[in-house]
């Protein structure tokens, strides 16, 4: 399946349908400024949560209303090109899946790196794949996802070489590195700190406008995003559902009715959801490729007090 599905595009694993080959070289010459905000993860590790976070800390008006502004405001990088970022609002914030070995660290830009465990990821990335048409596997298996991600045989490539170059970047002035389980924990504090990244006339007004951070906090729970995220996911779905050529013909019929479950961007934002997925043997399995990758790197212990495999 995975060969029939992705492409390597310089160096980057993409599902074929959406590798625009102009937009990727694009997004891969593009040269940061001292302005740009970048919000760089892993696929299923936070980033719709946090582009919704990042939003309301920047912005005082209502939050975009449909996918196509979503793009136009928080342009994802490799699939909309240099030119969407050119034309973006400012403040804003470029988003990108692409890892730091490929599309490396700049000194001028500022950049905010979240990861999440990859025993959730692995889940939430699952569901992920049964949603979207152009990856052929909305039949597919968890049995069958795991082994993809094993190999790192899916979009965007090894979740853990992915990890790597984040993490390696950890220390930097200009790099927030996230970990989305602490995040959960204390999310006002989360948010101060993104604030106080962001720039520290951000973070002041969260301190002076206690109202203004309850309004952040409601904006991006995860019952709000939910409501207001699943809804316009669902419309982008049925928008690819009709790209693809599988739309259901028969009339009043919901051609996403066998797909409730995996259909929305924001499905339960939980940690340890692993647990009602992973067999034994795949929980040891990943248990030792998340030790051999992350040896002597530090990365090992991101998770210490997550409920994850030891």
């Amino acid at each position: 399946m995975a060969e029939e599905v992705y492409k390597d595009i310089e160096g980057v694993l993409l599902c074929r349908p959406r590798d625009d080959v102009h937009h990727v070289r694009s997004a891969l010459a593009y040269e940061p400024t001292t302005e740009d905000v970048f919000l760089v993860s892993y696929p299923k590790c936070g980033s719709t949560w946090l582009m919704n976070i990042l939003y309301n800390i920047l912005n005082d008006r209502p939050a975009p209303t449909n996918f196509a502004d979503w793009s136009r405001e928080l342009p994802l990088l490799e699939f909309q090109g240099a030119e969407s970022v050119r034309e973006m609002p400012r403040p804003g914030v470029i988003r990108s899946h692409l890892p730091f070995y490929i599309k490396p660290v700049s000194e001028d830009a500022r950049y905010i790196y979240i990861c999440r465990n990859p025993f959730d990821c692995c889940v939430s990335y699952f569901y992920h794949y049964k949603s979207f048409p152009r990856y052929k596997f909305e039949n597919g298996t968890f049995d069958e996802f795991f082994e993809m991600f094993m190999t790192g045989r899916l979009d965007f490539g090894d979740y853990f070489d992915h990890l790597q170059s984040g993490y390696e970047h950890r220390n930097k002035e200009n790099v927030l590195f996230l970990i989305y389980e602490n995040l959960r924990k204390d999310v006002a504090a989360g948010v101060l700190m993104i604030a106080d990244f962001l720039g520290e006339e951000h973070g002041r007004r969260l301190r002076d406008d206690k109202g203004r951070l309850e309004r952040v906090l409601l904006a991006t729970s995860v019952k709000t995003m939910q409501e207001r995220m699943n809804a316009l996911f669902k419309a982008f779905q049925r928008d690819e559902q009709i790209y693809m050529g599988k739309k259901n013909a028969q009339i009043g019929e919901d051609p996403l009715e066998k797909q409730r479950e995996a259909s929305g961007f924001v499905r339960k934002g939980a940690v340890g959801d692993w647990r009602n997925h992973f067999s034994a043997d795949q929980a040891e399995r990943l248990k030792k490729k998340f030790a051999s990758k992350t040896a002597g790197s530090g990365a090992a212990s991101l998770w210490k007090n997550v409920d994850i495999p030891r």
